[in-house]
């Protein structure tokens, strides 16, 4: 026998009986101490609880509360502003704003970018491709203020850009103050924000839909299968996470718009255009009832929460 053949113990005898050497368990490698972990996130984990966290509970506790910023008088007074802030007609007319422009913006900067993104990514010619996403995304890049102040040129009633259009074509009997009408002047701050918003969602749209292998498309070409059928078939189904992602960043955005609204119109004519926001300041800096602000962040920050843990299940459950 040579010494490279290994011996077996007979049956019926462990391999100590038989005289067979056994060889040794390695012991399991031990865990990594968690607390080492730990001190490189602490840094982290503190700023977050003392900027974030932290606040969210000062500011519930203010909202219970009515306080003077200039004396420093602070008095308890329980659910008192809740209470007032469900029987103010003006506070469900911001909630209706909010929920208004979150629902275009679910349209335009969901919807519609999605569509654009697979349009653009469908072109043949990388160049061309390129110069359309840069030419999208540029109104991204310019600041909201300078936003606000360029629409509110545009919708000027003498001399406004969108009014001399309407008069080159022959439609002169729409013309009107759009900023200063109550029924349009909502509809034309939200449009101004679509023109910004549209072209960064198109092109978040356009990475996902790059990382998407080509032999899908190339494959379901050679079935028959045309373009359109292609974005609910294919482009859809495999860009659902980037779409969850968008719609919680939409909504949230919706809830919390604020620069728009005070660049244009401040909430007027006749707080047609009030929103979460720009009634919070009002009530809080203007108002000074800061017990009543807080009252309406906190109700700010529990819709956010709760559309975004529903849209992150839904999101995880259809993950493909």
């Amino acid at each position: 026998m040579s010494t490279q053949e290994k011996t077996f113990p007979p049956p019926g005898l462990s391999a100590a009986a038989a005289g067979t050497p056994v060889p040794r368990r390695r012991k399991p490698a031990r865990k990594k101490n968690t607390w080492h972990g730990l001190i490189w996130v602490l840094p982290g984990l503190v700023t977050l609880f003392l900027f974030v966290y932290y606040p969210l509970v000062l500011n519930f506790r203010y909202s219970l509360e009515t306080s003077n910023i200039f004396t420093g008088q602070q008095r308890f007074v329980g659910l008192e502003n809740y209470t007032r802030l469900a029987a103010d007609p003006i506070f469900w007319k911001a909630l209706g704003n909010n929920c208004l422009y979150a629902g275009i913006s679910i349209v335009f900067q969901v919807g519609f970018a999605l569509v654009l993104a697979s349009l653009i990514e469908n072109l043949r010619n990388q160049r061309f491709r390129a110069i359309l996403r840069s030419i999208y995304f540029l109104p991204s890049a310019i600041s909201l203020t300078v936003t606000g102040l360029l629409f509110a040129f545009i919708y000027q009633p003498q001399g406004g850009l969108l009014n001399g259009m309407l008069d080159a074509v022959g439609l002169d009997s729409l013309q009107q103050a759009w900023l200063g009408n109550p029924a349009t002047a909502m509809l034309g701050i939200i449009m101004m924000s679509q023109w910004q918003g549209f072209g960064y969602s198109t092109l978040l749209f356009a990475v996902a839909i790059q990382r998407i292998p080509r032999d899908l498309y190339e494959a379901s070409a050679l079935d028959g299968i045309g373009p359109v059928r292609q974005i609910f078939s294919i482009t859809i189904p495999l860009v659902r996470e980037m779409t969850g992602l968008m719609m919680i960043v939409t909504i949230s955005g919706a809830f919390q718009v604020f620069n728009e609204v005070m660049v244009t119109t401040s909430g007027g004519p006749d707080n047609s255009t009030q929103v979460l926001g720009t009634w919070l300041y009002r009530s809080g800096f203007i108002k000074n009832d800061f017990g009543y602000a807080a009252a309406i962040a906190t109700v700010i920050f529990i819709i956010t929460l709760a559309l975004a843990l529903i849209q992150v299940r839904y999101t995880n459950k259809r993950r493909v």
